[in-house]
């Protein structure tokens, strides 16, 4: 193992395999080479094969059993003291196909799409160890440098949690939406339902769009590619099913059948930390969907990312006889840090105008958008 290695991904230029190539190549100084079979401006995969100390799958599920193969045939034992990592939502079959290797090996899964930030920070990172020894303390270096919580398992273990907490979750959202295309007709798109919602249909719609957002190759895969998918589906409908039946009969038995088993039961299950905790996190995304609605705020970039910045901001509005009812941070869709600050609806527009304009003029931070009182 070498102190600065080479990194080699294959998927270098998908959407994962381009955060990556950031991350090496900006947070940990490391020369990377890349690889995309659709991408014929990338790196030949021999060059990788031959110069890459780290070997990093990042291709679509559907892709990279066959890919780890056809680098295992080309390698011929060249790979023997280098490491084989991947990052597909599936593991059994890629961490069993690194393992025909004569690399070290581990199987990572960061559960969120690429960030926006430089880091995994506040995500979960999910990690297989199959074959370590020598490559052991830097991917612990690794591991440092993301900044994510990392959970081990196995990957049989990770392959059927995935089905629950992907595959169960992705196809009851597509399912809800179809529920909402099928009844359009009486009460129209979703935006005419939005006005009428609940926290938790709110959620709800956001993941639904979330998911027909982005790559659908991604989605089709982790319902196909998950070899436990199908038995968690036939789970899923057997309980819609069951519900469905008490429903449909409707009387004082049903009732008491529909409280046993899909309250009392359900809630046996979840242990009373879990309830607890669950519920809190739910109250305080209530908050924060109720805080992003005020009729008055303001949207702040601050450029420099230093101690006292954001102090130096607040006490503009300190200084014009300004409330804050809320302050939210959270990322642009170019990456930037900003600040949403809430105000109460009754104050003065005056004062508020003047605030916006000294934080323009004081160049401490850039107005990104704001709505007037």
């Amino acid at each position: 193992m070498t102190q600065f290695p080479v990194i080699g991904i294959v998927g270098s230029d998908g959407a994962y395999g381009r955060w990556l190539r950031r991350f090496f190549e900006d947070r940990m100084r490391l020369r990377v080479l890349g690889h995309d079979p659709a991408a014929p401006h990338s790196d030949a995969l021999e060059r990788l094969l031959s110069e890459a100390d780290v070997l990093l799958f990042a291709a679509p599920i559907r892709s990279t059993e066959a890919i780890i193969n056809d680098c295992l045939r080309r390698s011929a034992g060249r790979e023997r003291g280098r490491l084989w990592l991947d990052i597909t939502s599936i593991k059994q079959a890629p961490v069993a196909a690194m393992l025909r290797s004569q690399a070290e090996v581990a199987g990572l899964h960061p559960m969120t799409a690429p960030p926006k930030a430089p880091t995994l920070k506040g995500k979960v990172l999910v990690i297989c160890e199959a074959r370590l020894d020598v490559w052991r303390d830097w991917l612990s270096l690794l591991f440092d440098a993301l900044q994510a919580e990392c959970v081990r398992v196995t990957p049989e273990y990770h392959d059927r949690a995935m089905a629950l907490i992907q595959a169960m979750v992705h196809a009851t959202h597509l399912a809800e939406a179809g529920v909402i295309r099928s009844h359009a007709h009486h009460l129209g798109p979703p935006s005419a339902l939005l006005p009428l919602r609940s926290a938790s249909f709110e959620l709800d719609v956001a993941v639904i769009t979330r998911i027909l957002s982005l790559n659908p190759q991604i989605y089709e895969d982790i319902q196909f590619g998950n070899p436990y998918a199908q038995e968690m589906l036939d789970s899923l409908v057997g309980e819609l099913s069951a519900l469905r039946d008490l429903i449909a009969t409707g009387d004082d038995a049903a009732r008491a059948g529909f409280r046993a088993r899909f309250l009392q039961d359900n809630r046996a299950h979840f242990d009373a930390g879990t309830l607890a905790d669950s519920n809190h996190t739910f109250e305080r995304v209530g908050y924060l969907l109720a805080d992003l609605v005020e009729r008055v705020s303001i949207s702040v970039h601050l450029p420099e990312d230093s101690p006292g910045a954001l102090r130096a901001l607040l006490q503009v509005f300190e200084r014009h006889g300004i409330s804050l009812s809320s302050i939210h941070s959270s990322r642009t869709p170019a990456g930037e840090v900003h600040f949403r600050i809430g105000f109460d609806a009754g104050l003065d527009a005056g004062a508020f105008a003047a605030a916006i304009a000294e934080i323009d003029a004081s160049r401490m931070g850039r107005v990104l958008a704001s709505s007037a009182p």
